[in-house]
């Protein structure tokens, strides 16, 4: 069988970790196990899969029942869990897995794979799964991280669990590797003194051997071991081709042959995709192929520094490949598409902190029942208070289909997102909700909607634990949320309320939401900023365009439009008042650096986008005077421009000598300054409001 000859050849290959085959020899040996799981971890490339299947070849050799399980793939769901455990013992759904893993009283041995992406689960692992094993199982978990406190501080566990941190290799583990590889012996001490036994480097190191023997091993000094060693590597691949293909490798979440071919222009793509998976840092996954992090940290950074243009076309290949994915897809294999195109903006430094990037299905998504409104008014009020529980129960039962719920391993609920329709709320609706009520002013004011239009509110969005900070839930509701701008017909405008808009302000500018202050609101004392965008200036598509443009952009500066840090979308009512402060101010140009109208369309447009304050004041001054200049036109609006005129313009010393001069009644000149100053502020409105229809 294939799988013999596999596990052979890995096995060829294995050397060291003497002590861990020890303790896990020693540990079969016994007529009663010791501990009940062993638990292996270190850090990415220091060897915890290899050493799996070492045991794995151990437990064959002794005659052993052995199951070996990678769940980076799995849903970490006591279904989905037991379920590829059962498909790893061939079972048919009759069986019982734990009848079959402790059939005729023999030892057997469960080796978890990745454990790390199976942390949700954690708990019942622990409390459910183990328990019901029989006490002459094994089970050996190796993830990235140390056990949970949970593990460590149950006194039961902490007699029945072991304990492996996984490092380097030792020096002479190392020389036998590459002794094993053929490396030339010359070349040794080099080698080690560069790679320092990290299991990864060697591996390849030997690959840059087993391409070309005759090269002399010269390590520059740099800090990243594995990005030198990768970079020697890629340089000795067979072609270009092959090269081009590691590089879509590494950029991409997972390679299959299909995109590879998109990518590269291929018809066929079958040699160079198993030139890929033959590579030692290649992992195969069921839905494709992917490098080890390290690997792929290297190959990235080196393409970005050494062909940036290459990079970019890369880039915008892989964008076209998933967005026909996204338009030809829905529900969850959407998502997962998402999850790819989000994966290339991971190393963006704007965008990093704030995404929780090894998501991996572990968090259902599901529409509210009955049954989970009072579970997520208490993960409101635990936040938000009661005043905004109380909203939250009123939205519940209005608007109950509009609710998405993220549902953990005994489907309860830890997360959710609210949606209003604004295009579709009441009176009383607005009465009631100060958040419908300052979004759906701003929108009749500041971006009115045309028929066949809509409006979304992202109501409410949290996590149960961690509310609005960033974690896998929060991450998921955002992949939501970008589903329902790509999903919603005639979407006009959306609104996300923050309770801490500092906070997002960054990443979500960079996402071209903009803030919009005059559609924030506060609930019980708790004050929320409003961020919103308008899908009329940029569709949904436009819109992932620009996003990937941002994140191939070659300088920093060239990542965020300077038009989101730069305009300021006020009100009418803010607007108005602006136009009153900016005329009252038209002479004194210190005080008009302070007007909020600098930063509004209507005079960065005039001024340009990379004009200083200087500049945006003289714009300013024109605008006015020309609005004003623009009643003059009229035989009927004279009088209103002689008021403007002489008030703000050619400023009189009072009002009151500004009649005087004009020839009217003091009540009269009031009358046609107020109407003078309303016909003004309309017109500049209805540019601002203009500017942003087109």
């Amino acid at each position: 069988m294939l799988e013999g000859r596999l596990r052979a050849a890995r096995h060829s290959r294995f050397v060291g970790r003497s002590n861990e085959q020890s303790i896990f020899q020693s540990t079969l040996a016994e007529d009663t196990l010791p501990f009940q799981v062993l638990y292996v971890f270190g850090p990415g490339g220091v060897g915890k899969t290899t050493l799996l299947h070492e045991f794995l070849y151990i437990c064959e050799r002794l005659d052993i029942l052995a199951v070996y399980l990678d769940v980076r793939s799995v849903e970490p769901s006591p279904e989905g869990f037991i379920g590829a455990l059962r498909q790893t013992l061939n079972l048919t759904p009759q069986d019982s897995f734990f009848e079959e893993i402790g059939k005729e009283d023999k030892r057997s041995v469960i080796l978890i794979d990745t454990y790390e992406t199976l942390m949700p689960l954690d708990d019942w692992v622990r409390e459910n799964f183990l328990t019901q094993l029989p006490s002459n199982t094994l089970i050996v978990l190796a993830g990235r991280r140390p056990p949970s406190l949970a593990w460590r501080i149950d006194p039961g566990w902490q007699t029945l669990m072991h304990t492996i941190a996984l490092r380097n290799l030792e020096p002479n583990e190392s020389r036998h590797y590459l002794t094993r590889r053929q490396v030339p012996d010359d070349q040794y001490a080099g080698i080690l003194s560069f790679t320092h036994g990290h299991p990864l480097a060697l591996s390849l190191v030997a690959d840059v051997f087993a391409q070309r023997r005759e090269i002399q091993f010269q390590p520059e000094v740099v800090p990243d071991v594995v990005r030198t060693l990768l970079a020697q590597f890629v340089q000795k691949v067979p072609g270009p081709a092959h090269r081009a293909a590691l590089e879509v490798c590494a950029l991409v979440r997972l390679t299959t042959e299909s995109l590879l071919a998109e990518m590269l222009t291929l018809p066929d793509a079958h040699e160079l995709f198993e030139w890929l998976n033959s590579l030692s840092f290649i992992e195969i996954g069921p839905e494709g192929i992917f490098p080890h992090d390290l690997a792929r940290e290297a190959l990235v950074t080196d393409l970005r520094w050494r062909n940036p243009e290459w990079y970019a076309q890369l880039h915008r290949r892989a964008r076209s490949y998933y967005l026909k994915a996204l338009q030809q897809t829905a529900g969850w294999a959407q998502q997962r598409v998402l999850f790819d195109y989000i994966f290339l903006h991971r190393d963006n430094p704007l965008v990093k902190p704030y995404f929780e990037w090894q998501i991996n299905g572990s968090l259902l998504t599901d529409v509210m029942q009955a049954g989970d409104i009072q579970a997520l008014k208490t993960i409101v009020e635990r936040f938000e208070g009661g005043d905004s529980a109380r909203l939250a129960s009123y939205w519940f039962s209005r608007r109950p289909q509009s609710v998405l719920v993220w549902r953990d391993s005994k489907k309860l609920p830890v997360g959710f997102l609210l949606m209003i329709p604004l295009g579709e709320v009441s009176q009383n609706d607005i009465e009631a909700d100060p958040a419908v009520r300052s979004t759906w002013r701003y929108l009749q004011n500041h971006a009115p909607l045309r028929v066949g239009e809509v409006a979304t509110l992202f109501r409410f969005w949290m996590a149960s634990d961690t509310y609005q900070a960033v974690s896998p839930i929060q991450s998921l509701i955002f992949v939501n949320i970008v589903r329902h701008y790509l999903s919603t017909p005639g979407l006009a405008y959306t609104f996300l309320p923050c309770a801490d808009p500092n906070f997002w302000d960054t990443v979500l500018a960079y996402a071209d939401l903009s803030r919009v202050p005059s559609a924030d609101f506060s609930v019980g004392g708790q004050y929320y900023g409003v961020f919103g965008h308008d899908w009329r200036i940029v569709p949904p598509m436009a819109w992932l365009t620009l996003l990937a443009e941002r994140e191939t952009a070659t300088t920093p500066e060239m990542v965020v439009n300077p038009t989101i840090d730069t305009l300021i979308v006020l009100s009418k009512a803010d607007f108005a008042e602006a136009v009153r402060g900016a005329l009252r101010d038209f002479a004194r140009a210190d005080l008009l650096r302070a007007n909020p109208l600098l930063r509004s369309r209507l005079v960065i447009e005039q001024a340009g986008i990379n004009a200083g304050d200087n500049e945006r004041v003289i714009s300013l001054q024109a605008i006015l005077r020309e609005s004003v200049e623009a009643l003059r036109q009229s035989p009927r609006q004279v009088k209103l421009y002689r008021a403007l005129y002489h008030t703000y313009i050619q400023p009189s010393p009072t009002q009151e000598q500004a009649a005087e001069l004009l020839d009217l009644p003091f009540s009269t000149y009031r009358r046609h300054l107020k109407a003078g100053l309303d016909q003004m502020t309309d017109d500049l409105w209805h540019r601002e409001i203009g500017t942003l229809e087109k």
